[in-house]
């Protein structure tokens, strides 16, 4: 048995799934439809009580939960991908240290925007706290903007500049900055990467 993920278009199972293609792994996608909410069925509950989406049953029948988690578990799990550097050499250390640092900061901040009461029991705080989690976006992609050398992990692309690219394409305040702009046109160009970006339904 293959790798399962459960997934829908436009969430963060875009980026599990191209670490799957890049590594040509086996596996299959089951899309979930969160409007007719199939995310809180029973079933998928027992998978991740959370009912939050991505989730992904590994091949001998364990449970992931969170992207940033599963996208660093599955470079471990096929080091000759070119999904991350190799692990113990400097360039590992980064790839870590900037992978955490968009799942903590930048991921967080979205889902504060996107989904604001879950943060909030104040009906009428919810614009000003959308508002602080687009300005938090816009601080950790400048900081991102400045450390790309010429990619997340530096001079070879990673999936932690797919990771990167999807939430770039999250953002409120779509990102200027040119480092950034060119991880997102290196991901889309991708072999592997672009035909998982463009059946999430983004432009390239």
């Amino acid at each position: 048995m293959g790798i399962v993920l459960y997934t829908r278009r436009d969430s963060g199972g875009l980026a599990v799934e191209a670490a799957l293609a890049k590594a040509a792994a086996p596996y299959t996608l089951i899309d979930l439809d969160t409007t007719k909410g199939e995310h809180q069925a029973a079933e998928f509950e027992r998978i991740n009580p959370m009912q939050q989406i991505p989730a992904m049953v590994l091949a001998d029948g364990s449970i992931m939960t969170e992207s940033a988690a599963m996208i660093m578990h599955l470079a471990d799990l096929y080091p000759d991908s070119g999904l991350a550097p190799r692990t113990g050499t400097p360039a590992h250390g980064t790839f870590l240290r900037w992978m955490l640092f968009m799942a903590t900061n930048i991921y967080e901040a979205d889902l504060r925007y996107a989904y604001p009461a879950r943060y909030t029991t104040d009906p009428n705080g919810i614009e000003g706290l959308k508002e602080a989690a687009a300005m938090r976006m816009v601080r950790c992609f400048a900081v991102l903007e400045t450390a790309l050398d010429p990619w997340v992990a530096g001079k070879d692309l990673s999936i932690a500049d797919a990771y990167l690219a999807m939430l770039m394409a999250w953002s409120p305040v779509p990102p200027s900055g040119s480092r950034l702009k060119a991880v997102r046109s290196a991901v889309t160009s991708d072999p592997a990467y672009g035909p998982v970006w463009a059946r999430h339904g983004f432009a390239a």
